[in-house]
């Protein structure tokens, strides 16, 4: 792997992208020392000179997905650590926890005093948990005095630095998510159907309900029969729904100078509303509620019966597959549309990547070394990591780098995403017809997905607060109330005239208060004056 070290500064120009549409998944979102053979090799230039002292080691922790090969090795000794440890200013452990236990494995490793230099979670709410607990240090002074990269890239993206600060300090570092992954839902419309009955893309509700209403009645899919059904959902349906109005269920929302619940408020109650309109009116699939894996949705799109889909912006294979169905079908991101608060978008993830903060046991000799190997991830270590080497794994075509052979990148390149805790990678719109296959369906999809992600991100997302407090009081009512919250709603939307949004809304209330919710607001607005701050 010789070309790896030119890998690294001849991408240096260029923003890491996803080398495959379906290899490369965000985060979002392995191997073992078996690896000796085919392990990067430094160039003369990130040779470290003879005279030059030891490196510091440290030991960073490492989700386990378990993607690894074993022709590769594990996750704790393989090629990319090999690079990582010839080309990095550190020599690094690497600590594995199972992926969907990670919390658990971290806090079992901090109980028993053998937890790695550097732990991170893309849960902010857990980093803070950690720094209240004294179980990792504040890093500010410590930036200021060794850090470069990263102290840049701060002044570069001040959005980030909330995220990274308890108590008034910085205890983590952290790098701002692709917009491919910041993006989350989407919504898409059949452009045919919309060309067929001489409609426009809907701009308000009402325009919305027209559309909706012809795509019900006036045969679009032209069979004769009235068996098309306008709104289809998956999984993101309801959130969709929720954030049209500004107002999704999890957060806090600024109000006259105070927060309020998403899920309690006026314009979360008027969401439902509107839902209910459509329900009641046919133009909502009816099973939609018992259609949890999104079966039901998934055909009635992909076989051509329905009109709108509230999902996610990337939907891939629900494109091919209608296309193979009916090759003639036109699938096209939809705007939102207006509602009485105003156009909104629809779902956006917050902004941080990975959180890394530093064990309270760390002294200054490795946290130096920290810093600085954070920074070098930071800068040009994550490349490689992100997709591969250089005319092995990718090739670059036109200036985006392009995937070779697609199963030989999983298996021996796939994995090395782990590594990279900090980066600058993320996706262009205009990138994806180059890394994209190149028949006619996947170059049309490509087009389609590049429109998607531009529409998804170019409405901004009502987020008033970076993060919910960290109260136990408040989790602990969250986990009661939202199973109770989501039996009323459903009540509302499917009950017909027995329940309405705003009967629906004063029973929720009710229940909140009922499990603490007053309490809750006070403390949760009580935390708010005394962080508000560093929020900004």
């Amino acid at each position: 792997m010789k070309q790896l070290a030119k890998t690294v500064k001849a991408a240096a120009a260029i923003m890491a992208a996803c080398l495959s549409v379906s290899a490369l998944a965000a985060c979002g979102t392995d191997q073992d020392g078996a690896a000796a053979t085919g392990a990067p090799s430094a160039g003369a230039a990130e040779t470290a000179p003879a005279t030059a002292k030891p490196k510091q080691e440290i030991s960073i922790s490492v989700y386990d997905r378990g993607e690894v090969n074993t022709s590769e090795g594990n996750y704790e000794n393989n090629r990319w650590t090999k690079w990582i440890n010839e080309n990095g200013p550190a020599t690094v452990k690497w600590v594995p926890v199972p992926r969907n236990e990670a919390q658990t494995k971290l806090n079992t490793l901090i109980a028993s005093g053998g937890a790695p230099d550097l732990i991170w979670e893309y849960d902010r709410n857990y980093i803070a948990q950690l720094a209240n607990q004294g179980a990792i240090q504040p890093i500010d002074q410590y930036i200021e005095k060794y850090s470069t990269t990263f102290k840049n890239y701060l002044k570069e993206n001040p959005e980030l630095k909330p995220y990274l600060m308890v108590n008034g300090k910085m205890y983590a570092f952290s790098s701002v998510r692709g917009q491919e992954a910041v993006a989350n839902a989407g919504m898409w419309i059949r452009q045919d159907w919309l060309d067929k009955l001489g409609l426009k893309a809907p701009t308000t509700t009402e325009e919305f309900l027209e559309v909706a209403r012809k795509f019900k009645t006036e045969d679009p899919d032209g069979n004769g029969k009235a068996d098309t059904v306008p709104i289809v959902f998956n999984a993101n349906g309801p959130t969709v729904m929720r954030n049209l109005f500004a107002s999704h269920w999890g957060q806090w929302y600024l109000e006259d100078g105070k927060l309020e619940f998403g899920r309690i408020s006026d314009r979360y109650m008027d969401s439902m509303d509107f839902q209910k309109q459509l329900y009641d009116q046919g133009l909502l699939d009816q099973e939609y509620i018992t259609d949890k894996n999104a079966q039901r949705a998934t055909q009635l799109w992909t076989t051509g019966k329905a009109g709108i889909f509230m999902g996610s912006w990337d939907m891939e294979n629900i494109f091919k597959d209608l296309k193979k169905n009916l090759p003639d079908a036109k699938m096209t991101a939809l705007e939102p549309f207006t509602t009485k608060y105003g156009k909104n978008g629809l779902l956006q993830s917050a902004i941080p990547n990975i959180v890394v903060a530093f064990n309270s046991k760390m002294k200054e000799e490795k946290i130096e070394a920290a810093v600085k190997f954070l920074d070098w991830m930071l800068d040009s270590g994550w490349k490689p990591l992100k997709y591969g080497e250089e005319n092995v794994h990718y090739k670059m075509v036109n200036g985006v780098p392009q995937t070779i052979d697609a199963d030989k990148y999983r298996k021996e390149a796939y994995y090395a995403r782990e590594y990279a805790v900090v980066s600058q990678y993320g996706l262009k719109p205009e990138w994806f017809s180059v890394m994209a296959a190149s028949d006619a369906v996947s170059q049309e999809y490509a087009k389609e997905k590049a429109n998607s992600l531009t529409v998804a991100m170019k409405n901004k997302f009502r987020r008033d607060i970076p993060y919910s407090p960290d109260l136990p009081e408040l989790s602990q009512l969250i986990a009661t109330f939202n199973p109770i919250a989501e039996q009323i709603e459903a009540k509302v939307v499917t009950g017909g005239a027995a329940m309405s949004a705003k009967a629906g809304m004063e029973e929720a209330r009710k229940e909140w208060n009922r499990l603490g919710g007053e309490n809750v607001n006070k403390l949760v607005n009580e935390w708010y004056q005394q962080n508000k701050d560093q929020l900004k």
